[in-house]
């Protein structure tokens, strides 16, 4: 009997959340580009294994690219051999393709391979001129994107009871399409491309743990 009562009530709950979400939706529904918070990479983030370096300037996609929020050049080196890390921070996505991006902004021709790893997500790697790189999206919720149906699949994480009031109040949108675009390279130099893979694969490992719980706030 008491298991009973409380399904009915915990029903009622979610029916009635579902309501209000529902009703805000369709009176109130929120922009199609929220606000988002201003957001400046830190200067240094800690890499095992690696010691930072002074890193180049980012190559800018503000013109190409409205939904860019921050951007950040981050440059590694062990054993003499850099590893460079570019971060872009972006917002009010529809098409997320890491591939598409790769071949727009970095001119690469060829398609990346896309590989998973098992508790982190799906990334893709590949090869430009003499180096090697690895490229893919950290989500606000779930595991890293390479995809456009991967990343609309995490979007229905987005729909949590933590989130009910902010999507209610219009400070967030029902589904969070920003994403956190994250592309490695190390030159390819006398290493197989499967050892420099290998190579991106640990540091993208490190690198997303540390991401991943510290994914900027809408």
């Amino acid at each position: 009997m008491y298991w009973k009562q409380t399904r009915i009530k915990f029903l009622a709950l979610i029916f009635s959340t579902g309501m209000l979400v529902l009703g805000k939706v369709i009176l109130f529904p929120n922009p199609d580009k929220p606000k988002i918070n201003t957001f400046v990479f830190p200067e240094e983030i800690p890499l095992a294994k690696w010691q930072p370096s002074v890193a180049s300037p980012i190559k800018s996609l503000t013109k190409e690219n409205p939904n860019l929020v921050a951007e950040k050049h981050y440059r590694y080196v062990k054993n003499d051999l850099p590893l460079d890390i570019e971060m872009r921070y972006l917002q009010n996505l529809y098409n997320v393709d890491i591939d598409a991006y790769i071949k727009q902004n970095f001119a690469i021709k060829s398609s990346a391979v896309m590989r998973q790893q098992e508790g982190i997500g799906y990334y893709g790697v590949g090869l430009d001129k003499q180096k090697a790189y690895l490229s893919t999206c950290i989500n606000p919720r779930g595991n890293s994107t390479f995809t456009h149906t991967q990343f609309r699949n995490n979007r229905y994480k987005d729909i949590s009871f933590d989130r009910i009031m902010p999507i209610l109040q219009g400070q967030e949108a029902l589904l969070d399409k920003r994403c956190l675009w994250v592309h490695l390279s190390i030159p390819l130099g006398n290493s197989s491309p499967e050892v420099a893979y290998q190579v991106l694969e640990q540091a993208w490992l490190s690198w997303y743990q540390w991401w991943q719980p510290r994914f900027p706030k809408p």
